[in-house]
C-alpha cells in the first residue's frame, strides 16, 4: 500500500495542477448555486451533528449521469443550501483528488473495493448514524457484512448493479453467445459478424483486468503475477478490435453504430436502449464466464467542509420514496428495503435490473500492495 500510495500521490499533484488550470471538464451546479464559504472550510469533521442539520452548501463528487437531477434541487429547497455536482469516471481518477486534501467536496460516491483504500489511507470520515436514522431502511445485506466496510461504520449504500457487455444484435445476430470471447477471441469475433476496430472497454484498470481474468477462468481478484500477465496479453492483443477505452460514453457509441459490442454497467445500457430508435436491436448480459457485481456507496471525506450537511444528504436519499425516486432515474439496484414498494414494478421486475443468480458474480475488493500491479497492467496492456 505505501508503494501504491506514493503513485497516487504523483497523480493526485497532477490532477490538482490540472485542475487549477482549467477547472472540473463535467460541473453540474444547481441554479442559485455558490461557492463553499470559506469560513467553513476549517469545520471539524469530528464536531457532532444532528439528524436534519445543515452547516453550509453542499459539493458532490459523483460518477457521471448517476443521480436524478430533481433530488438535488428538492434537497436545495427543503433545507435552504444550494448543491453543486462534479463528475469522474472512474475511483482511480477520484482517489488521488480527495486523497491529496482541500478538495472542497462533501459527499463522494466510491465503489466498493476503493472504500478500502480510502479507510486505509484515512481520506474518508467515520459516519454519525444518529444523524442518518434513515440507516434502519437497509437491507440486510447491506446494513452489514460488506468485505469493504463490515460494519457500516464510514459509508452507506448508494446503488448496486453488474458489469458486463451490450452489444448490437443488428450485427451480431440474436443467437449472440454470452461471453467475453465476443471481445478476447477473434474466431468467436468473425463467427458472429464483428470485425475491424469493433469494441469498448471500460478505462477502468480493475474492470478490464477484471474481465481478462474472468474470461480465463480466474478471479478478478488475484494476486498472481501469472494470471495477471495472461489477462494483459489478452487485452493486448485484442488492441486492434478496441475503438476506445471509455467509461463514460460507451453505451451511446453502441447505440450510435460506432461500436457493437461495449463493456459497462447495466442500468447505463438499460436507459440507452429504452431511447433508442428500436430498442429490441440491443441486450444486454453478464457473460456465462462471470463478472463483477459492485456497490457504490456514500462517504464523506475527511476534511469535509459541509460534514453536516452530507450527513444529511444521505439521510435523505435513503428515505424510502426517494430511494426509490433514484433507481426509477438510473435503473440501478437499490439497497433500501423500504424502497421496494415506490419503484417501478418493470424495474423492480427486470433481472438485469436486479439479477436472480449472482453465483457467477465477484465484488472487485482492495488487494493492498498488489493494486498497483492492476494499474501497471491496464497502463501497459493498452499500451
Amino acid at each position: 500500500m505505501k508503494q501504491l500510495m506514493r503513485l497516487l500521490a504523483v497523480l493526485a499533484a497532477v490532477a490538482m495542477t490540472a485542475a487549477a488550470c482549467g477547472g472540473s471538464s463535467s460541473t453540474d451546479t444547481a441554479d442559485g448555486g455558490s461557492d463553499s464559504d470559506s469560513t467553513d472550510a476549517d469545520a471539524d469533521a469530528g464536531d457532532s451533528c444532528e439528524a436534519g442539520e445543515t452547516d453550509g452548501d453542499l459539493a458532490i463528487y459523483n460518477w457521471t449521469e448517476y443521480m436524478d437531477p430533481d433530488l438535488k434541487t428538492d434537497f436545495e429547497a427543503e433545507f435552504g443550501v444550494s448543491v453543486t455536482e462534479d463528475n469522474y469516471d472512474s475511483n482511480e481518477a477520484m482517489q488521488p483528488i480527495i486523497s491529496a486534501g482541500g478538495s472542497g467536496y462533501d459527499f463522494i460516491v466510491p465503489s466498493d473495493y476503493m472504500v478500502s483504500i480510502l479507510i486505509e489511507s484515512g481520506d474518508i470520515q467515520p459516519l454519525q448514524k444518529d444523524a442518518i436514522p434513515n440507516l434502519g431502511n437497509l437491507l440486510p445485506e447491506f446494513a452489514s457484512g460488506l468485505p469493504f466496510d463490515p460494519d457500516g461504520t464510514y459509508t452507506a449504500p448508494y446503488q448496486w448493479g453488474t458489469t458486463g457487455l451490450g452489444v448490437d444484435l443488428t450485427v451480431t445476430g440474436e443467437d449472440v453467445p454470452e461471453t467475453w470471447g465476443l471481445i478476447f477471441d477473434p474466431t468467436v469475433a468473425e463467427q458472429y459478424n464483428l470485425s475491424g476496430s469493433y469494441a469498448t472497454l471500460l478505462n477502468d484498470p480493475r474492470e478490464t483486468m477484471g474481465a481478462a481474468l474472468k474470461y480465463l477462468g480466474y478471479s478478478l481478484n488475484t494476486t498472481s503475477d501469472a494470471e495477471l500477465d495472461e489477462a494483459k496479453k489478452l487485452v493486448q492483443d485484442a488492441q486492434d478490435r478496441i475503438t476506445a477505452y471509455d467509461s463514460d460514453q460507451y453505451d451511446e457509441l453502441l447505440v450510435t453504430g460506432d461500436s457493437s459490442v461495449a463493456h459497462g454497467y447495466s442500468g447505463n445500457f438499460i436507459v440507452q436502449f429504452d431511447g433508442a430508435e428500436n430498442p429490441d436491436n440491443y441486450a444486454y448480459f453478464v457473460p456465462e464466464e462471470g463478472g463483477t457485481r459492485w456497490v457504490d456507496n456514500m462517504a464523506i471525506p475527511k476534511d469535509a467542509p459541509h460534514p453536516c450537511t452530507a450527513h444529511t444528504f444521505i439521510n435523505y436519499l435513503l428515505d424510502a420514496e426517494r430511494g426509490a425516486q433514484l433507481t426509477n432515474w438510473n435503473y440501478y439496484a437499490s439497497p433500501n428495503a423500504a424502497s421496494e414498494e415506490f419503484i417501478d414494478p418493470d424495474v423492480l421486475e427486470d433481472p438485469i435490473v436486479y439479477p436472480t443468480d449472482t453465483s457467477k458474480l465477484e465484488f472487485i475488493e482492495d488487494t493492498g500492495d498488489f493494486e498497483i500491479n492492476f494499474s501497471d497492467a491496464f497502463i501497459e496492456a493498452k499500451g
